[in-house]
């Protein structure tokens, strides 16, 4: 066979090869899954704590908070979820990543000043308990109830409980002696001990 026709069938190939290619249409590449949109996340993580599913839940915040990274809301959420399920150490931690974001977040600064005081009292209570509330903790503790009291506007932190029973046997022998029920003593502005509002 002459090299011309060996030539001009490899380039007849060459070029039907070419056109048969340009005929396919190309494919097109599959397109990636949406990434899932802040509201999502929370919405899926509510719903899993719902249903008692903290675990995955959380995680989901935790994906939510590392996609969205600039946003409060994930950490507000996992802050009220910690909260609602008593782990305050977890709800302070949360909520102050909150405040990184919004340093004027009042809901974060709510559950930071409210799950601080549950540590406290709990602290305080353990403390008294086994009666070793002395020194520089007493003093500080006796300041932070002052400091409470005055921002409450109130006398007493925790009103002692009412015993029922007690003040209907009161109020009988009052009515049995036909004298009205004495005046509760009026309450000591400095009494020996502060926290005993606490207890």
């Amino acid at each position: 066979m002459k090299p011309e026709t060996v030539l001009s069938r490899l380039a007849a190939m060459a070029c039907a090869a070419l056109l048969s290619a340009c005929a396919t249409p190309p494919v097109p590449a599959p397109k990636p899954p949406a990434a899932p949109t802040l509201a999502q996340w929370l919405i899926e993580a509510d719903a899993a704590a719902k249903m008692g599913q903290y675990d995955q839940a959380t995680s989901l915040l935790q994906r939510g908070s590392a996609a969205y990274p600039a946003d409060k809301a994930p950490w507000l959420q996992l802050a009220q979820m910690a909260f609602d399920r008593g782990q305050y150490g977890q709800a302070v931690l949360q909520s102050q990543q909150a405040l990184e974001r919004d340093p004027e977040d009042k809901v974060a600064s709510s559950i930071i000043a409210v799950s601080g005081l549950r540590l406290s009292g709990k602290a305080l209570a353990d403390l008294s308990r086994q009666n070793n509330l002395n020194g520089t903790v007493r003093s500080e503790a006796q300041e932070l109830a002052r400091l409470l009291r005055a921002s409450l506007g109130e006398e007493v932190l925790v009103p002692p409980a009412r015993r029922p029973a007690a003040a209907a046997r009161r109020a009988a022998g009052s009515a049995n002696a036909g004298t009205a029920p004495a005046a509760p003593a009026a309450k000591s502005g400095n009494s020996a001990d502060p926290f005993s509002g606490l207890k």
